[in-house]
């Protein structure tokens, strides 16, 4: 752990995080705060995910249907006019969108296949962008001056890695160069963003294994054949057990790996110095990992 005291990363004089937990519990929220007190380089994992790795297939995903519509489709054939997407910090909705959900296709949803391509395609684009995590802690310092980093990695994080292998790549290759942060919410904060979520479901990533059985479960259970699915109704079903999946692999993660601080305490943080008190506090709290 690259900060294995208090009085590590209270006198460290470049601190860098990894803040990693479920969409909504805080993390663009700390890094948000931090990169706007000044003096810290915000590095969004689903930024550079959508942009970097994933853009060309966004782009053309917005191409195809473009095409399906006869003025449109003109203007692409002539080159006359330009389809990208305008994805930000605080808008990945390019992203999700393209990622999508499995069933009715008249209801928006994908084949299952097609789905799964999508999957696996975001997979490969997560471990990519955040292996890129310590050449952009490089990047900041050297042409920004950033000494001070902080890494805003997506929900996802924990289906991408074995947090019980004390080989994994990634977890190894970030662990060298930033401080592992878990924003562990409570059963209150899981049960709001169920309910969140069932007023507005979103596209996920979830691990091939877990999504194979879930999507054979919920046709078991509903007896809807794969194009009959409502891509909805199949994310709201799934919603509560990916969080079930994903809540101890987060804590492996922060076990073996980093910290864990409370969703209850990050909303407490305002600026920059409220946050080094906090991680100062829980490192005082937490054994050296060995």
């Amino acid at each position: 752990m690259l900060y294995q005291t208090s009085a590590d990363w209270q006198e460290a004089t470049g601190k860098r995080v990894l803040v990693f937990g479920m969409s909504g519990l805080g993390k663009t929220h700390v890094a948000s705060t931090l990169r706007g007190a000044g003096g810290w380089f915000h590095y969004s994992v689903d930024y550079r995910i959508g942009t970097r790795y994933m853009g060309e297939y966004i782009a053309d995903n917005f191409k195809r249907e473009a095409m399906k519509v006869p003025f449109l489709r003109q203007l692409l054939l002539t080159d006359s006019v330009y389809i990208a997407s305008n994805i930000t910090f605080e808008n990945l909705a390019p992203l999700s969108t393209y990622l999508g959900k499995p069933g009715d296709p008249a209801k928006g949803g994908l084949s299952f296949d097609e789905y799964r391509q999508r999957q696996d395609q975001h997979r490969e684009a997560e471990v990519a962008a955040l292996l890129d995590t310590p050449r952009f802690i490089a990047r900041a310092q050297s042409i920004y001056g950033y000494d001070n980093f902080v890494c805003d990695s997506g929900g996802s994080i924990c289906e991408v890695v074995d947090p019980d292998d004390p080989a994994d790549p990634v977890l190894t290759a970030l662990s060298r160069s930033l401080l592992m942060v878990w924003i562990k919410g409570s059963e209150a904060h899981t049960a709001e963003l169920i309910r969140r979520f069932d007023r507005a479901p979103k596209p996920m990533y979830y691990q091939p294994g877990f999504l194979a059985a879930a999507w054979a479960d919920y046709l078991d259970e509903t007896g809807a054949s794969e194009t009959e699915v409502d891509p909805d109704a199949f994310v709201r079903w799934t919603y509560a057990r990916a969080l079930a999946h994903r809540q101890p692999r987060y804590a492996a993660m922060a076990r073996n790996w980093g910290v864990t601080v409370t969703a209850e305490d990050v909303a407490t943080v305002r600026d920059a110095a409220d946050f080094d008190a906090l991680i100062a506090k829980v490192l005082t709290k937490r054994a050296p990992l060995g």
